[in-house]
């Protein structure tokens, strides 16, 4: 493919973007306009992807540019966060950070923890109060801009969020005290502070209310959105057609885990997996009671395709990558599993535009996400995480998609792929590419062909030019460029132990 092809295939990829007339002071967000997420009458409908913005207390003044420069140049629908917004080893949280979730926080040492001391309770207690009110600074200066613009917001957590020493329960809770966001209450009546793993549990899922199928709250720019709620960081997102009467598609936020006791990352939790392969069915179920008595409604296919958002890429996207020699042009050592072996992208499944800067960095045990998005109605998956990877592919899978809009196919067509996407950091405060290269990621839908959504990434240096920062980790996956406080060699190759451990975890 000559280098005209490149260009002309990469801008037919790309989405228009035009600024938002002057002097309209409605929000930004046509969905927001509607009070649910609602393709446009232009037949459009954006979704603005956040990734590892990974900052602490007082975020960097280049990546709220970088994320007020997105918005203004896009009007989103809805932002999503998809994960590590807290720098959780940030020195501001050095007496409640702990490493891993099974891990004692910082400020309990083992002394502390077996005494009855009320005093050491207390300090302890302060710590926490302090931790709350630095998460709250942080998600503050991340949202505001969106808040002054009226777009509403999803999140969901990584691997580094919890350190800061809250749960992602607490964190999510935290999040919902600011305006736009649409992450949903607990249900069951749970305070969303506590155990993660209790709060909004789906439960029996024999029904679109079993699993959690709540409406927003007005604070959310959404009151007339539907959501089905599963776990914190774990909910689905119907999005209307423009006449509002079926659901076209489902946009479903995955907490993807954090770290595994046998080494590496972890892997979402089995209800969130149990979640993920219901929700489209579940969808479509629900669509077809809200159209109940609509004459002219067209009937809900058997699922509604969905978009999953993450944190972890999943090991499936080394299948975009092929092997190369170690010392080929731009050739990267694997991670974990994959080391030892080096890859370069392949041209023939990404897309223009693309790069691969670090190993795919993924679970060493395959949790069946895969297998789930392959067999049910997924037609795409946006992860984070790899702050120097910017890809996007297909994947090829064989199965049969029932299409959710009538118009765009009189019967259900085979479905060529899995369209697979890595974004890279949006923030300024840890690892990733030069400056520069720091972005955002706009996917945007088309009601004529909704499964094929056009992303392009929003990069700082075209958005707003020379970042004032006077550093930025340009790479972070070395000891001299990355914080002692960020924790373990993660790059380090399995141990024969963790592999035998996380073998018998199968059985």
């Amino acid at each position: 493919m000559t280098e005209l092809q490149n260009a002309a295939k990469a801008a037919a990829t790309r989405p228009r973007i035009q600024p938002a007339e002057e002097g309209d002071d409605r929000p930004l967000s046509v969905s927001a306009r509607l009070g649910r997420l609602q393709f446009h009458q232009s037949g459009k409908f954006r979704v603005l992807q956040l990734a590892d913005i990974q900052d602490g207390p007082k975020v960097s003044k280049d990546t709220v540019k970088l994320i007020e420069a997105s918005l203004d140049a896009t009007r989103p629908d809805i932002v999503i966060f998809t994960g590590n917004q807290i720098a959780g080893y940030d020195p501001a949280y050095a007496q409640t950070t702990r490493k891993r979730r099974w891990s004692a926080a910082a400020g309990i040492s083992s002394k502390t923890a077996s005494s009855k001391s009320s005093e050491a309770s207390e300090r302890f207690e302060a710590a926490l109060e302090r931790t709350c009110a630095s998460v709250r600074a942080t998600v503050e200066q991340l949202v505001r801009p969106l808040a002054d613009r009226g777009i509403p917001w999803a999140v969901t957590f990584g691997n580094h969020d919890f350190q800061c020493g809250l749960s992602n329960a607490e964190i999510e809770s935290i999040c919902r005290e600011f305006p736009g966001c649409v992450n949903p209450e607990p249900t069951g009546g749970e305070s969303g502070l506590g155990d993660a793993n209790s709060a909004n549990s789906v439960g029996s899922m024999d029904s679109a209310e079993d699993a959690g199928f709540v409406q927003l709250r007005a604070e959310s720019y959404l009151p007339n959105q539907r959501v089905f709620a599963c776990e914190p960081g774990t909910f689905a997102l119907p999005v209307a057609d423009v006449d509002h009467t079926m659901s076209v598609l489902g946009l479903v936020l995955l907490d993807s885990g954090d770290y595994a006791r046998s080494g590496g990352y972890g892997s979402p939790s089995a209800e969130a997996l149990r979640f993920l392969a219901e929700v489209p069915e579940m969808m479509a179920t629900q669509s077809q009671k809200q159209a109940g008595s609509h004459e002219t409604a067209q009937s809900q296919e058997k699922a509604v395709p969905c978009m999953v958002f993450q944190h972890f890429p999943v090991q499936q996207y080394y299948q975009l990558l092929k092997p190369a020699a170690a010392n080929a042009a731009r050739a990267i050592e694997g991670y974990r599993n994959f080391a030892g072996k080096h890859y370069v992208l392949d041209e023939e499944k990404t897309l223009p535009g693309s790069y691969l800067g670090e190993g795919v960095s993924c679970p060493d045990a395959d949790s069946g996400e895969f297998a789930i998005l392959e067999q049910h109605d997924y037609f795409a998956i946006s992860a984070g995480h790899d702050h120097r990877n910017a890809f996007v592919g297909t994947v090829p899978v064989s199965r049969e998609m029932a299409s959710a809009d009538a118009q765009t196919a009189a019967s259900p067509g085979k479905v060529g792929g899995l369209m697979m996407i890595a974004s890279p950091t949006s923030g300024f405060g840890s690892y990733g590419p030069v400056p520069q290269k720091r972005a955002a990621r706009l996917i945007e839908f088309d009601i004529r062909h909704p499964y094929e959504p056009r992303t392009q990434l929003l990069e700082y240096g075209e958005l707003v030019g020379k970042p004032s920062a006077g550093k930025a980790y340009a790479y972070g996956m070395t000891s001299e460029s990355k914080p002692e406080s960020e924790g373990v060699d993660l790059l380090h190759r399995p141990t024969w132990w963790s592999k035998l451990l996380t073998w018998l975890r199968k059985k």
